[in-house]
C-alpha cells in the first residue's frame, strides 16, 4: 500500500513579540536620527577675508555640563583661527557641574580673542556657575530684569557640601575677580551667603561692565573699548562687525538633554529592567541593546562616563547585535538593535571638542543600508539553516527522481535540495519526466535506472 506523503516541515513560527521588539526599536532609531536633522537656519561659515571685523555668537542655555564645557571650546578656537574681534555668548543659566565650569574659565582666562558674556534676554539669570563664567569673561554684560549670583556650592541632590569645598569655591571666585579686576567682596559673598543681585545693582558694585539690552545695544558699548588678552591688550571694533551664529548643533542638543537628572534615573531605571528581562528571557536580544544603550547614556547624563568612550562602547555593541542577527531566525531584532547602537555611536564619538560631528546625510543612509543588509543576511543565514544538509555517496545511492532538462542533453535530477547530472546504468536514453533510481555515484555524476512501477511498490519521493 502506497504510504501517505510526509506533511511538509512546518516554517520556524516567529516570535509575536518579535514585531514589537522591531517597531520599537526602529522607532528608537527614527527618534536617535531626529535629532540629527540640521536646524532650519544654517550656521554662518565664519568669513576670513573680509575688511569688517567678524563677532562671533553663541547661546548656552541650561545646565552646564561638559558638552557645553567642549562647545564653547570648538567656538573659541573657531573664532581665534579665523582672527575674529570677539565672541558674544548669551548665557542663562540656573548653574552647572563645577569641574565644567572651572574647564570654561581657564579657557576664557587663555583666549586669544575677546570673550563677552552676555546674560540675557530679560528675565535669565547667570546662577552658580553662571556666576563664575560671567566674571571670567573679557566683558562681562546684562540685560535689564536680569539676576547674578547664588554660586554656593551643593551636591547632586541640592544638599549642603563639606566645608572644604565651600572655601576652595571662595578662592576660585576670588581668582577670578581678581584676574579681571572686578567685585571680590560680591564673588565671596555670593559663594558663602548665596547672594544674588539684579543687573542695574551689579553693574554699580562693579560685578559687571555693561548693561545692554541686546546684541545691537552691546556690541555699540563694546565698540572701542580695551580688553587684556593672554598676548597684550586689544581695542575691540564692533561698529559694523560681521555676525556669525554658531548655535548648537542637533547632536550636541541631544547630549544637553541627557544632563536633566530626572531623565537620568529614568534611563537607569529602564536599564536595569532591560537587563532583567533579557536575563529571564535569553537569546533574543532586545533587552540586552536596550538596557545597555540606556545605561551608556545614564551614565552620560551623571557626567561618569566621556562621550567618547560611550560611542565606542555603543559601536562595539552594534557589531555584537549585527553578528547575532546571523544566528537568530530572521526576526530582525538583532538588525534593529545594531542599527540603533550604531546611530547612537555616530551621534557621540565625534561630540568632543574637536568641532568635528558625523554629517545626517551620510548616518542616515550608512544605518539604513546597514538595517537592510544585516537583515537579508539573517535570513539567508535561516533559510540555510532549514536545508537539509548534503549526505554522502552511499545514502544516494536508491534515492529516487524525475529527470529534467533531458531535451537540453543535460539531464540531471534533484536529491537533498541539490541537482545532480544522471547518466543512464543500461544506456538506454533518458527523458523528461522519467522515474528513476540512483545506483551508484561517478565523480559529480549519478548513475541511475528507470523505474519498474509495476514490479516495485516500494513509495518514490
Amino acid at each position: 500500500m502506497p504510504q501517505r506523503p510526509a506533511p511538509p516541515t512546518p516554517a520556524v513560527a516567529r516570535p509575536a513579540r518579535s514585531v514589537g521588539a522591531v517597531l520599537l526599536l526602529a522607532g528608537l532609531a527614527l527618534l536617535m536620527l531626529a535629532t540629527l536633522v540640521p536646524s532650519a537656519a544654517a550656521q554662518d561659515e565664519l568669513p576670513g577675508d573680509t575688511d569688517r571685523p567678524v563677532v562671533v555668537t553663541t547661546s548656552v542655555e541650561g545646565v552646564i555640563t561638559p558638552i557645553v564645557r567642549d562647545r564653547l571650546d570648538t567656538v573659541i578656537a573657531e573664532a581665534e583661527a579665523a582672527s575674529a574681534e570677539a565672541v558674544v555668548i548669551t548665557l542663562d543659566t540656573p548653574g552647572g557641574l563645577l569641574d565644567a565650569t572651572r574647564t570654561i574659565v581657564q579657557r576664557f582666562l587663555a583666549a586669544e580673542v575677546a570673550v563677552v558674556v552676555h546674560v540675557a534676554p530679560p528675565g535669565a539669570d547667570a546662577g552658580s556657575a553662571g556666576t563664575f563664567i560671567t566674571t571670567a569673561a573679557h566683558v562681562a554684560a546684562m540685560a535689564p530684569a536680569t539676576t547674578i549670583g547664588a554660586a554656593t556650592p551643593v551636591d547632586l541632590e541640592g544638599g549642603t557640601v563639606d566645608d572644604k569645598i565651600v572655601e576652595n569655591t571662595v578662592a576660585f571666585a576670588e581668582a577670578i575677580a581678581e584676574a579681571r579686576d572686578r567685585n571680590v567682596d560680591f564673588l565671596v559673598d555670593s559663594v558663602r551667603d548665596g547672594r544674588s543681585i539684579t543687573a542695574s545693582r551689579a553693574l554699580e558694585e562693579d560685578v559687571i561692565d555693561v548693561v545692554a539690552d541686546d546684541l545691537d545695544d552691546l556690541l555699540a558699548a563694546l565698540d572701542g573699548r580695551e580688553v587684556e588678552l593672554a598676548s597684550g591688550p586689544v581695542t575691540l571694533r564692533t561698529a559694523d562687525a560681521v555676525i556669525a551664529e554658531r548655535d548648537a548643533t542637533r547632536g550636541q542638543g541631544f547630549l544637553q538633554v541627557l544632563a536633566d537628572p530626572n531623565l537620568a534615573f529614568i534611563l537607569l531605571s529602564l536599564g536595569s529592567l532591560a537587563i532583567l528581562y533579557e536575563i529571564a528571557n535569553p537569546g533574543l536580544g532586545l533587552g540586552g541593546v536596550i538596557g545597555v544603550a540606556s545605561l551608556v547614556l545614564a551614565f552620560i547624563s551623571l557626567a561618569s562616563l566621556p562621550v567618547q568612550t560611550a560611542g565606542i562602547i555603543l559601536l562595539i555593541v552594534a557589531a555584537v547585535m549585527f553578528v547575532a542577527e546571523l544566528f537568530i531566525p530572521g526576526i530582525g531584532v538583532g538588525a534593529a538593535g545594531g542599527t540603533g547602537a550604531l546611530v547612537l555611536a555616530g551621534l557621540l564619538l565625534f561630540q568632543g571638542g574637536t568641532g568635528v560631528s558625523v554629517d545626517w546625510w551620510v548616518l542616515a543612509p550608512t544605518a539604513a543600508v546597514t538595517f537592510g543588509a544585516t537583515a537579508l543576511a539573517g535570513v539567508f543565514a535561516a533559510r540555510t539553516r532549514s536545508i537539509e544538509p548534503v549526505r554522502g555517496s552511499d545514502d544516494l545511492i536508491g534515492h529516487r527522481g524525475v529527470v529534467q532538462d533531458a531535451a537540453l542533453e543535460r539531464p540531471r535530477i534533484q536529491v537533498y535540495g541539490a541537482y545532480w547530472r544522471v547518466r543512464p546504468a543500461d544506456g538506454r536514453t533518458l527523458q523528461d519526466g522519467d522515474d528513476v533510481e540512483v545506483v551508484d555515484r561517478d565523480n559529480l555524476d549519478l548513475i541511475v535506472r528507470p523505474v519498474d512501477h509495476d514490479a516495485d511498490t516500494r513509495p518514490t519521493t
